[in-house]
């Protein structure tokens, strides 16, 4: 049963004071809780979003970064604000609950403080108050949800197609998803979503005549006002990710045909249009201003959780660009005016997700428990400890990463290792127990076999300056993956503001410069070849288990990140 808001409120009072609470601090009593989720009405247009949950069901701990640099005209602008700078530029104070969620300051006594975030049944506690305040208002998912535990890629995504189904997600678009293979999404799409969800993704064709693949958008009414959601997938899976799981797509930005879709859109009669992106914000940023006709862009991909709207001028308008974090922290609340026939007034909030203060919904619980059952004994057990923070999230290296690293190049006997760039996975508090649900929380995909390469010194820097290139490309239509590749055993300062081919500068392995000339051994993961696949070397969490069970204890270490160069100032630096 749905509840009012009034219920709701005192629901959260009587969540505090049964104990749902950690230790308290000043700025996190009954009251402030009951103040962040209490969110009046407005418009007549409603959308929820979320993004980028990877698998996450249950309450976890997640570190925002402490670097997000941007180049460029992105220098100094959102998403590339961290820190006491985000706060400053979104006016959030500083020790708060919000402050805590948005960034990785004072992060280990802050996280003991407010406790975990994110859990779908906490999630769907909200959504169903969120719900019972805005009648017909739809929840749309920016993909990467079915990918990023060992329970989801056990159960082929099964368990997060059922939760999303449970949780009520309208529409949804994908990226990771697609890493299941072209016939599993489309079973699904053809199957348990059959007329509950729709996928949609203007954006991928077949590689034969160009075809759709899915529905570029769906239009939906709301309160009598006809509303298009437009689906943007990621732009590069085919080549951020193996090709061979999708060999008959084609991606892309497609951003002339994204216009005729929107002109479609609006001549069918659609009164509010919104593209559910996958592309990361700055590309939505940029897509913003060349593109007219859309009221907004939920976006998703960077995971950046930004608490409020970037509003972009085009040749139509102004575009409002959104993005809703990662794992399930936040949920995205976004509301329109819509009078004679378009948008005149909104209201925006980011709302963050802190599981001791949403009672769990029991439904969705129960569903959870469900799924987790065949599972629970494998992922549950234990194979070390960790006296330091844990964490991914980032632009370098991570110290979880930095875990993987270093069992990469003590397995397979390597100088150097390369662990990728991946943004998903969890963080774990100085104390905690790592389990075999938190190495594969870091490391659950369809391909991933461990390898051992013989690369010369020239090699290794062509790959490190290709990726880096991904990264800070000053034109963010090439920036085609995830964070920097993470590094183990080698050091080398990076220029991110340099010209393409001459950031990575000074590599150096044991103190001594690395020769261009010379051959070394390199340890990785996740390929993305065929060929690689074929040899099918050993699963990197069998690896990464074997080398914690021998370790028992994980020192606190910081990881190895690149000297940065030409960047003092930026604000995209704690």
């Amino acid at each position: 049963m749905d509840m009012n808001r009034r219920e709701f409120l005192q629901m959260l009072a009587i969540a505090s004071a049964g104990g749902f609470l950690l230790k308290h601090s000043e700025s996190y009593a009954a009251s402030d809780a009951a103040r962040m989720y209490d969110l009046p009405k407005f418009g007549n247009v409603s959308l929820m979003h979320i993004t980028d949950t990877h698998a996450q069901l249950n309450p976890m701990f997640f570190r925002e970064p402490e670097i997000n640099l941007g180049v460029g005209q992105m220098k100094g602008l959102p998403p590339h604000l961290v820190g006491n700078a985000l706060l400053k530029r979104f006016g959030v104070k500083p020790g708060t609950a919000e402050a805590h969620a948005y960034t990785s300051l004072n992060y280990v006594d802050a996280a003991r403080t407010y406790g975990k975030v994110g859990g779908f049944a906490h999630l769907a506690t909200l959504v169903k108050q969120i719900r019972a305040s805005r009648s017909g208002s739809l929840l749309l998912d920016g993909g990467d949800t079915w990918q990023g535990t060992g329970q989801a890629l056990w159960s082929n995504g099964q368990d997060m197609i059922d939760a999303c189904l449970e949780l009520g997600v309208d529409v949804m678009t994908m990226h990771w998803e697609c890493t299941y293979g072209a016939q599993r999404i489309k079973d699904a799409e053809e199957g348990a979503l059959k007329g509950k969800m729709d996928v949609v993704a203007q954006n991928v064709k077949t590689t034969d005549f160009g075809d759709p693949v899915f529905k570029p958008y769906v239009i939906r009414e709301i309160n009598t006002i006809p509303v298009a959601i437009i689906g943007q997938a990621f732009p590069y899976s085919s080549i951020a990710n193996p090709r061979y799981f999708v060999p008959e797509w084609s991606y892309g930005i497609q951003e002339e045909n994204l216009q005729l879709t929107i002109d479609e859109a609006r001549k069918k009669g659609a009164q509010v249009v919104v593209l559910l992106s996958h592309n990361g914000m700055d590309v939505d940023l940029k897509l913003a201003s060349r593109v007219s006709g859309l009221d907004a862009i939920l976006g998703g991909h960077t995971h950046d959780g930004i608490p409020a709207p970037i509003p972009v001028k085009n040749r139509g308008g102004t575009t409002l660009v959104t993005n809703a974090g990662s794992n399930g922290k936040f949920l995205g609340v976004l509301d329109f005016e819509v009078k004679a026939g378009k948008v005149t007034d909104f209201r925006y909030k980011l709302l963050p997700v802190f599981s001791n203060l949403l009672a769990a919904d029991q439904s969705m619980a129960a569903l959870m428990q469900k799924h987790r059952a065949p599972y629970a004994d494998k992922l549950s057990e234990k194979l070390a400890t960790t006296d330091g923070l844990l964490y991914r999230r980032g632009n370098f290296n991570g110290s979880f990463d930095q875990v993987i690293l270093d069992a990469l190049m003590k397995e397979k006997d390597a100088p150097i290792a390369f662990s990728p760039g991946f943004r998903w996975g969890t963080s774990l508090l100085p104390g905690s127990a790592i389990t075999m649900e938190d190495v594969l929380n870091q490391t659950a995909i369809t391909y991933p076999y461990t390898t051992l390469t013989e690369m010369k010194g020239e090699q290794i820097k062509m790959v490190l300056e290709d990726v880096c290139d991904n990264l800070f490309n000053p034109d963010p239509y090439y920036q085609q993956g995830g964070d920097m590749v993470r590094v183990g055993g080698l050091e080398y300062t990076c220029e991110p503001n340099a010209a393409n081919g001459k950031r990575i500068q000074d590599m150096r392995l044991n103190g001594k410069p690395l020769d261009a000339a010379k051959t070394y051994k390199v340890a990785g993961w996740a390929p993305v070849s065929e060929a690689a696949r074929d040899k099918g070397g050993e699963p990197i969490w069998d690896l990464v288990a074997r080398h914690l069970r021998a370790e028992k204890v994980v020192k606190a270490t910081a990881p190895n990140v690149p000297k940065l160069k030409g960047v003092a100032g930026n604000p995209g630096m704690v």
